[in-house]
């Protein structure tokens, strides 16, 4: 009777009457989606039991047994021959199976001294610092583009804004690299980030520890974590490192949103600031004319799922008690998706950054419109000796001026602005210029071309260190 029990009860114990219903296996599997921690999975399964044999809870046959059929296992999954079931639930008892079938009894000896909690928060953080390993290095392949697309256009002049009118004049260069601060500040995050993964939970077992004589340092070493996990029930129902990733993505995501709105808003015939490679756009099944910038509207749109898996993490853990409790399968799918979304997002991106066609005649023509060197023409009169906000006065009238006449500050006469002030004298017309405006800000951080080519340097070298 108590092995038809255990049977009918697959892996768990004779504890049970009843076998799972088919409706709650369904339910509560997460095979078809964890098994991507397989890799992860075997990895730290064979640390665990190089420890085991160490420090004498298993013997040396039995490891080397487990190394036999974990390589077996490791060769069916990478060539897809694996056999997933369902009635095993998750990725560590399908392997945990797939091993005794092989060695035998060594497989079941496996799992002595831990849990199925501290193994998937093990198997958890071996994966997210893969990719963040991964996400670094397309951070960096991404602000190599936008380097070299900034130091191409170091001298090209398109008018800033702000309020979505037109502020002052800046270098196309000088705001490309805006956006590779902000990918500076995504990659410290994510490298910050990952001191935190790598820590490693393994030895918490369920919640308390173990009575075996293990050695968690050692099994932290031979994975490479910085650091073990201190307090057991923290170690297994910890979670704050995959939310804190997600906050991390969602940052990067928000920044490729921002620069995706700009290139749909340049591309536009409208605008006409830029051109995007045909390869990243797609037509119209109706307008023949028509191209549409597919991948930044995508990206754009890609941003709202990787900001709700954080706020899905968030809640997921907010009513917890603890330690572990069956909540947190709920982790993988968005932790999962946001990984792909945003390596995928960065691929993408720093592939298009080279597809970038600049057009600086349309930039120029719009730097013109709007009164772009109001500014300088306050800052000339401040050097003058007027008070500043006398200068803004001045100015505001000459605009005004202008504005009624259709033409730009430029257009008007050496007598016609000493109308306005009598300070303004005839070096006042090299102020006035859109080259005068940008190279006059020449100083660290400034939009001057002087500025964007040692700004340019420096990111280099910080991004050969």
């Amino acid at each position: 009777m108590t092995a038809q029990l255990s049977k009918k009860s697959e892996a768990w114990s004779a504890r049970f009457s009843e076998p799972v219903s088919d409706l709650v296996k369904r339910y509560t599997a997460s095979v078809f989606f964890d098994k991507r921690l397989a890799h992860a999975d075997i990895q730290g399964s064979l640390a665990h039991a190089e420890m085991l044999a160490h420090q004498g809870i298993i013997s040396a046959q039995d490891h080397a047994d487990i190394q036999r059929g974990m390589a077996q296992i490791l060769t069916e999954i990478d060539a897809g021959r694996f056999e997933w079931l369902l009635d095993l639930e998750d990725v560590h008892l399908n392997i945990e199976k797939r091993l005794t079938e092989l060695v035998g009894d060594a497989g079941k000896r496996l799992h002595t001294g831990r849990s199925r909690n501290d193994q998937v928060a093990t198997d958890i953080r071996l994966y997210m610092r893969s990719a963040i390993d991964d996400i670094l290095a397309l951070l960096r392949d991404l602000r190599l583009a936008l380097v070299d697309l900034a130091e191409a256009n170091a001298d090209t002049i398109l008018p800033g804004f702000t309020h979505m009118q037109v502020a002052q004049p800046i270098t196309f260069g000088h705001h490309m690299l805006a956006y590779v601060e902000m990918f500076n500040r995504d990659a410290e995050r994510m490298a910050d980030c990952r001191r935190r993964v790598n820590r490693l939970p393994l030895g918490a077992a369920a919640l308390a520890g173990t009575t075996f004589p293990i050695d968690r340092e050692r099994v932290a070493k031979t994975l490479g974590f910085e650091d073990v996990c201190h307090n057991s029930l923290d170690a297994v129902s910890d979670r704050d490192f995959a939310i804190e990733f997600c906050a991390a993505a969602a940052l990067v995501m928000t920044h490729v949103s921002r620069m995706s709105e700009e290139l749909v808003i340049w591309m536009s015939p409208r605008v006409g600031f830029i051109d995007i490679a045909d390869r990243f756009c797609t037509g119209s099944s109706i307008m023949p004319q028509k191209k549409n910038p597919d991948v930044p509207e995508l990206a754009r749109g890609k941003t709202g799922r990787v900001n709700g898996h954080l706020v899905s993490l968030l809640t997921l853990m907010k009513g917890q008690p603890l330690a572990y409790n069956k909540d947190n399968q709920e982790d993988k799918e968005p932790l999962f998706d946001t990984v792909d979304t945003v390596v995928d997002t960065l691929r993408i991106f720093a592939d298009m950054a080279t597809g970038i066609s600049v057009k600086p005649d349309a930039m120029r023509a719009a730097a013109l419109q709007g009164y772009a060197t109001a500014t300088d023409l306050a800052d000339y009169l401040v050097k003058k000796g007027l008070p500043f906000r006398d200068a803004h006065e001045a100015v505001a009238l000459a605009v005004r001026a202008c504005v009624d006449r259709q033409c730009d500050l430029s257009d008007l006469s050496l007598d016609e602005l000493r109308g306005f002030s009598p300070l303004i004298e005839a070096d006042v017309f090299s102020v006035l210029t859109l080259e005068g405006s940008v190279a006059a800000r020449n100083h660290l951080g400034g939009t001057a071309p002087q500025q964007v080519r040692a700004a340019i340097e420096r990111v280099r070298k910080l991004l050969q260190d």
